[in-house]
């Protein structure tokens, strides 16, 4: 028994110390080593888009095959490869930025490859215009909404009363802006003469829904400008309620409000909850200006063609102007094979909703040559379409690639003011409603996956704003009006520039991105005008630049969209719009003071 024991003592040595020197049998003297570590590398693949990434050595292959393992000190470089039409937008992990992700492997690693969509996963580009409200009076008050609906704040260039108190926060808070009022020595009953001896007229809270005409044509856009100075080479922003009372003085049909205090009223959230609701949830922008210093027809023009074509004044036979022969978007869609649509609304028009000959007859198109052309050919025609086919279109995913939705002006839906009182006050209530109907259908609808709709307003209206028109780039040859006559702002000047020019833009609209793609409560800083709505068509769909102006414009995809994360792949749910505002065209009792 002791012998047995002791051999198996001997034996239980001999055990530990070969497990001890990792190799049974191996007793003093052995070379063999112990095996190199090695360790795990992870890929994950991340964002809207699709790609894969391979490594070498080989071993990944992700999708597929996402995790390896990699002797110690090995170099694994990962390799990515968009798929088509998709964009590698970076890395996560123990790789950042878009640089060849390289690793020297002595522990476990995770990356993570983040692959997006692209502008051109945008199939579907709505063009949506109402008319005639300014930036400051649709969305001046939009940072006390956030704060009152615990929004985060952001800089954002609103009426500078909304802006917080907190030291350092741009832009800083501040009373009130206001305007000189008409001077009661100099004024009659005509003519309003502004003056620091007038009551100065605050920017404040529009008690009514409904408000009275104000004329945004190029003479008042430069006396908004400067009332002593129209001309001039500096804003002072002190003219809107000497044109505005000007305007109510000198109509052809009564005006109450004869002073002026309207062109400084703003909405809030509670008036256009809709609107401020979509604001702070997709994108806006609060250097978005309107393309020229007048009415909606010279900047729709714009909106279609990128100019006016030298003119400062509508289009008309009086003055011998026919319509313009300029290339606007949608020649330039048909002739690339694009799919477009102009959408009517048939209300208050005459026309029935199948009859497109009809409808076009209320299309801003009629301004160009090409509507001849529409006019002359059935298969054109098939473009111009009722608003009620809209709601089809967008609930069967059925939608153009690019459209244009035409304001219900003749149903007194497009926001504009009130021209007189014979033809009924305009409610913006009653309008943003109806924009919200077409802008739910887009959400709601089959095509919004791959959809954008550009909401905006084709010129302020006169109202108030505080931030001057910019300097831009003139569309064409035409740098200067060609239309102006006697008395006219810039009229007669040999060699226009500055604000005589078409080197300026007018001022300040409302603009929201509404798309999948949208980023979510993003406020662009950049200056744009309309006609980067064509530029963003134009690099879509790879169609050349219409004019210098919209050739000049940013790159809107590169600013409003996030293709990788695709923030609105499931829209936001809006509240119903308020339609119980009052509605009185009531000249507005004189503001109180800042």
């Amino acid at each position: 028994m002791g012998c047995r024991a002791s051999f198996w003592l001997g034996m239980s040595s001999c055990i530990l110390s070969t497990l001890l020197l990792s190799g049974c049998g191996a007793g003093p003297g052995s070379n063999t080593q112990p095996p190199p570590a090695s360790f795990q590398v992870s890929v994950t693949i991340a964002g809207a888009g699709t790609g894969t990434v391979t490594s070498t050595p080989a071993g990944i292959n992700c999708p597929t095959t996402c995790s390896a393992s990699f002797s110690q000190n090995t170099q694994v470089t990962l390799n990515e490869t968009p798929g088509t039409n998709n964009a590698f937008a970076g890395w996560s992990g123990a790789c950042t930025g878009t640089a060849t992700c390289s690793i020297t492997v002595n522990a476990a690693e995770s990356v993570t490859a983040m692959f997006g969509v692209t502008l051109q996963s945008l199939n579907h580009i709505i063009i949506f215009a109402q008319e005639n409200r300014s930036f400051d009076h649709y969305f001046g008050a939009l940072r006390e909404y956030w704060g009152q609906n615990g929004i985060p704040d952001q800089q954002f260039d609103g009426l500078p009363q909304f802006n917080p108190t907190t030291a350092g926060t741009q832009p800083p808070n501040g009373p009130p802006p206001t305007n000189p009022g008409c001077d009661p020595t100099l004024s009659t009953s005509t003519t309003c003469v502004a003056s620091s001896a007038g009551t100065p007229v605050p920017s404040f809270h529009l008690a009514s829904v409904c408000t009275e005409l104000l004329s945004p044509f190029w003479n008042e856009a430069h006396v908004d400008w400067d009332y002593a100075d129209p001309t001039g080479s500096t804003a002072a922003l002190n003219g809107f309620v000497q044109a505005g009372a000007n305007d109510a003085r000198q109509a052809s049909t009564p005006v109450n409000d004869v002073n002026g205090y309207r062109v400084m009223g703003y909405f809030d959230g509670g008036d256009l909850n809709y609107y401020y609701f979509m604001a702070s949830n997709f994108a806006i922008s609060d250097r978005w200006f309107a393309p020229v210093m007048s009415r909606t027809q010279n900047n729709r023009m714009y909106l279609m063609a990128g100019t006016s074509g030298g003119h400062a004044y509508p289009l008309s036979p009086s003055n011998s102007t026919g319509p313009l022969s300029n290339e606007t978007i949608f020649e330039a869609l048909q002739n690339a094979g694009i799919t477009w649509k102009i959408y009517v609304n048939s209300a208050g028009t005459g026309c029935s909703d199948s009859d497109s000959a009809c409808l076009i007859q209320n299309s801003y198109i009629n301004m160009f040559t090409y509507y001849s052309q529409i006019v002359g050919s059935p298969t054109l025609l098939q473009n111009i379409a009722s608003i009620k086919q809209y709601m089809s279109d967008a609930a069967n995913g059925t939608l153009p690639q690019v459209a244009l939705i035409e304001p219900a002006s003749n149903a007194g839906l497009d926001e504009h003011p009130t021209d007189n009182d014979a033809s009924g006050a305009v409610n913006i209530q009653a309008g943003a409603n109806y924009a919200a109907g077409l802008i739910n259908a887009l959400m709601t609808g089959k095509n919004w996956k791959d959809s954008a709709m550009v909401f905006t307003y084709d010129e302020p209206g006169g109202f108030y704003d505080h931030v001057s028109p910019q300097v831009t780039i003139a569309p064409d040859s035409l740098t200067s009006p060609i239309d102006l006559v006697s008395g006219d702002s810039c009229y007669g000047m040999t060699t226009a520039t500055g604000i005589c020019s078409f080197t300026y833009t007018g001022y300040r609209v409302p603009l929201i991105v509404i798309s999948p793609f949208a980023k979510k409560n993003y406020v662009s800083h950049a200056t744009y005008d309309h006609t980067a709505i064509l530029k963003l068509i134009e690099n879509r769909f790879g169609l050349n630049a219409l004019t210098l102006r919209d050739a000049a414009q940013a790159d809107m995809s590169q600013d409003f969209f996030d293709f990788v994360n695709v923030p609105w792949a499931t829209p936001p749910t809006p509240p119903g719009q308020n339609t119980g505002g009052a509605c009185s065209l009531a000249a507005p009792p004189p503001p109180a003071g800042p």
